[in-house]
């Protein structure tokens, strides 16, 4: 029996919060943009990662995802992953050393109008190389009870998975935009500096996880 339209949605959206909460580079650097004063920058993260996820999920749902598998495929999106990873903690962590030993204004402050448009790319290149994002979409579209269901079917799923995640993402985005807001002088450069240097190591941590992963693979 096909499971209800009520049922896919709730299963959906449901799958995509406990997905999407967990500590990971996207949520890593949502929270530094929304952190420093950028909640436009970090909406922009948002929005990218989610836009890659709906293009996995298609890819999925038409059957696609599969040829992401190959052992070929999974190294090289691995290895491109890892290095975005590295690339990032390195900037990150640059930038909070420069804020630290310079001055007055917090590393996190926007430089010019296209810093969502940069991050709208971020978020999308971290979520399209990342094979184990590919491993999770065919673990939610393969549920036993979607088996045999039509296109049509696997795309509302689909759809209430990234709703499911896109609410969290809002919800920490605005937490931490908040946060920032509490803050004043003194006390916000250096949340801001913190921001930066915890991000920094833990995109850096994210790479060596994601490095032992793939070897052990």
């Amino acid at each position: 029996m096909s499971p209800s339209l009520a049922s896919l949605i709730a299963t959906g959206f449901l799958l995509g919060w406990s997905v999407a909460w967990p500590p990971g580079p996207i949520n890593a650097e949502i929270a530094r943009r929304c952190g420093s004063g950028r909640f436009g920058a970090g909406l922009a993260v948002l929005a990218g990662a989610s836009s890659a996820d709906a293009l996995w999920a298609v890819a999925v749902a038409l059957g696609v995802g599969f040829l992401f598998t190959a052992p070929a495929a999974r190294a090289g999106m691995g290895a491109l992953s890892i290095a975005l990873l590295l690339a990032l903690g390195f900037l990150f962590l640059r930038g909070a050393w420069r804020a630290l030993r310079e001055t007055p204004a917090p590393a996190g402050t926007p430089a010019h109008g296209s810093d969502s448009t940069r991050g709208f790319g971020l978020g999308a290149a971290m979520a399209l190389t990342s094979p184990w994002n590919v491993a999770f979409w065919l673990a939610a579209m393969g549920r036993p009870e979607l088996t045999g269901a039509r296109a049509g079917a696997l795309l509302v799923m689909a759809a209430a998975v990234i709703a499911g995640a896109l609410t969290w993402g809002v919800i920490w985005a605005v937490a931490n935009a908040l946060l920032h807001r509490t803050l004043e002088g003194r006390m916000k450069r250096a949340w801001t500096i913190f921001v930066d240097l915890a991000t920094g190591l833990l995109m850096l941590y994210f790479a060596v996880g994601s490095a032992e992963r793939l070897l052990a693979s």
